[in-house]
C-alpha cells in the first residue's frame, strides 16, 4: 500500500489497515466499470459517501453511519466487481471479502459484522444510489433504473455529479474523521 503497510489478504489483519489507503484505493476504482458520464468516472469512494448520506436520513447515529460509509471500504484492494460477477465466482470470493471487510471493522473499533437491521438499511442505501447513479450517470432510461433497483422516495433532491479523484479521496477522509471522532 501506499503507507507502506503490507496487507496479507489471505488473513488480513487489522493493524495493516490505514483509512489513508482506502480512501486513496476507493476514490481510484470506478463504479459501473467506468461507464458514467461525466469528466471524471464516478468512484467508489463518491458513492461510499453517498450511500452514507442516503442511510443518514434514516436518523441513525454517528457509528452507524460510519458503518454505511465503509460498507465497500474492502473494495479498495479487491476492486468493485458487479454482484452477478460476485455470485459466480462463489461463496469463496464473498468470504475473503467479508474477512477483509471485519478486518477494516475491527482497525476502526467497530464490530466485525453489521447487526441484521443495519445491514439492511444499508442494503436499501446501496439500492438507491445505483438507482440514481444508473438513471443519472450510467445512461439508463428511468423505467429501466426502476426495473432493476426500484424508484427510492424522498431521494429526488440528489444530484450526482463526478468528483475528479483526489477531491473524492479528500471528501471520502474529511467524512471519515467527522464520523470517527465518536470513537475517541
Amino acid at each position: 500500500m501506499l503507507s507502506g503497510r503490507r496487507l496479507d489478504l489471505l488473513d488480513p489483519s487489522p493493524l495493516d489497515i490505514e483509512i489513508e489507503d482506502i480512501a486513496h484505493g476507493l476514490s481510484r476504482v470506478a463504479r459501473w466499470n467506468g461507464q458514467t458520464l461525466g469528466v471524471h468516472a464516478f468512484s467508489v469512494a463518491q458513492h461510499c459517501l453517498l450511500v452514507e448520506a442516503i442511510a443518514g436520513r434514516a436518523g441513525i447515529g454517528p457509528v452507524k453511519r460510519l458503518m454505511a460509509l465503509l460498507h465497500d471500504a474492502a473494495e479498495y484492494v479487491i476492486g468493485d466487481l458487479i454482484s452477478p460477477f460476485k455470485a459466480a465466482v462463489g461463496l469463496d470470493y464473498k468470504g475473503f471479502e467479508l474477512r477483509l471487510q471485519g478486518a477494516i471493522h475491527r482497525r476502526f473499533g467497530l464490530i466485525p459484522q453489521p447487526e441484521p437491521g443495519l445491514t439492511q438499511l444499508i442494503k436499501q442505501a446501496d439500492r438507491a444510489a445505483a438507482f440514481l447513479e444508473a438513471h443519472q450517470l450510467a445512461g439508463f432510461a428511468l423505467s429501466d433504473a426502476v426495473k432493476f433497483f426500484g424508484r427510492p422516495e424522498g431521494l429526488d433532491d440528489i444530484i450526482i455529479v463526478p468528483l475528479a479523484p483526489d477531491a473524492a479521496k479528500t471528501a471520502y477522509l474529511a467524512r471519515f474523521v467527522e464520523l470517527s471522532e465518536v470513537l475517541k
